[in-house]
This record gives C-alpha cells, sequence and structure tokens, in this order.
C-alpha cells in the first residue's frame, strides 16, 4: 500500500512538472512570435526545454490566434507594458515581481482561459519591451517567471481540465453563441487588467 501511494504521488509530481514545462514552452513560442513580429531578432533555443512538438503544436497555434484576437480587441493594452507599469527592464528581480503580480492581479477574481491568454500576452508584451530596450536575457526570466506562476496558481485548474488541450474548445466549432462568450470573457479581462495596472502603480 505503502508503494502505491509513493507511486501516486511520484505520478503526481511528475505530472505537475510536465504541465509546467509545457506552460514554458508555450510561452516561449508565444514570446518568440512576438518578438519576430515586432522585427526583433531573439533565439528561442533554452537548454532545458525541449522543442515544441506533437499536440503541443496545435495548442500554441490555438493560443496565438486566441492572443491575436485578445490583442485586436485592445492593441494598446499589451503593448509598452513595462512603460504602464512604470518599471525598468534592467534587473532580473523587477521584472519578475512585476509580471508576477499582474498575473496574480489578472486571476485574483477566478481563472478563465480568456485570463491565461491575457497573461500570455502580457508576458509577451512586456519580452517585447526587454528586446526593445536591449535586454533579451529577460526573456528568460519572463518565461521562468511564468513557469513559476503556472506552478503556484495554475496546475490544479489545468489538471481538472486534462492539460493544456482544453484551450482548443475555445476555437474548435465555434458558433455565434461561443465566440460571444470569449468576447465577453476578451472584454472583462481588458478592463480587469487595466485596474491591475492601476493596483501595481499604487503599491
Amino acid at each position: 500500500m505503502r508503494d502505491i501511494n509513493m507511486f501516486r504521488c511520484s505520478s503526481a509530481i511528475a505530472a505537475e512538472k510536465e504541465l509546467v514545462s509545457q506552460s514554458k514552452q508555450l510561452c516561449r513560442d508565444f514570446i518568440h512570435s512576438r518578438i519576430i513580429r515586432e522585427g526583433f531578432i531573439w533565439s528561442k533555443v533554452e537548454p532545458d526545454l525541449p522543442a515544441t512538438h506533437g499536440a503541443l503544436v496545435d495548442i500554441s497555434t490555438v493560443l496565438l490566434k486566441l492572443g491575436d484576437e485578445l490583442e485586436c480587441m485592445r492593441p494598446c493594452v499589451y503593448r509598452n507594458i513595462a512603460k504602464q507599469l512604470n518599471i525598468g527592464v534592467a534587473v532580473e528581480a523587477v521584472v519578475s515581481e512585476a509580471f508576477l503580480s499582474v498575473a496574480t492581479e489578472i486571476l485574483s477574481m477566478g481563472i478563465t482561459w480568456g485570463k491565461v491568454v491575457a497573461i500570455f500576452a502580457v508576458a509577451a508584451g512586456l519580452a517585447v519591451d526587454c528586446v526593445r530596450q536591449g535586454h533579451p536575457v529577460m526573456v528568460h526570466t519572463i518565461v521562468d517567471s511564468l513557469g513559476e506562476f503556472v506552478h503556484r496558481s495554475l496546475v490544479p485548474w489545468l489538471k481538472n481540465r486534462g492539460g493544456w488541450g482544453d484551450i482548443s474548445k475555445c476555437v474548435v466549432n465555434m458558433d455565434s453563441s461561443a465566440h460571444d462568450h470569449w468576447l465577453s470573457t476578451a472584454v472583462l479581462t481588458w478592463r480587469h487588467f487595466f485596474k491591475t495596472m492601476y493596483i501595481y502603480l499604487m503599491k
């Protein structure tokens, strides 16, 4: 019985680590796409992260499409993140703390896929700021910070949904009612994001 419990515990830990690893890969791909879109160059190769492959490629595509839609609705919200937060991007601790604070506030009233996408968009916007200001190494800090955030705040939620693949339900066979639901979620997300910025600046 003890061996069975130890096996279950070990399996649970491995599953959590896999979710965190996948989150970092998805974040890395999301950031890389935004950096390329802005005309910058950044190597996304990291020794501790395997290349995105298999089903994770499709999930990454869905995440990017949802991010595009969210950013198109309110482009100013997800640009110049560092300026909005009134922070410099030369110090790792400052960048990490700012990102984690905003991500925590976004989910403070509950978790939805819309809010999760918003967190990725914030991470990407902040990463673009870092590259633009000559601190590309901070991109890795942001990826690691998102991994830490997922481990701390999202793993149980993701496990209850069977993992990252559940996000595909946001775009597969999307009828008008589902589309309206996504848009309403996105609107609530950017409104909360503005509130988050204010709370962070008032700290």
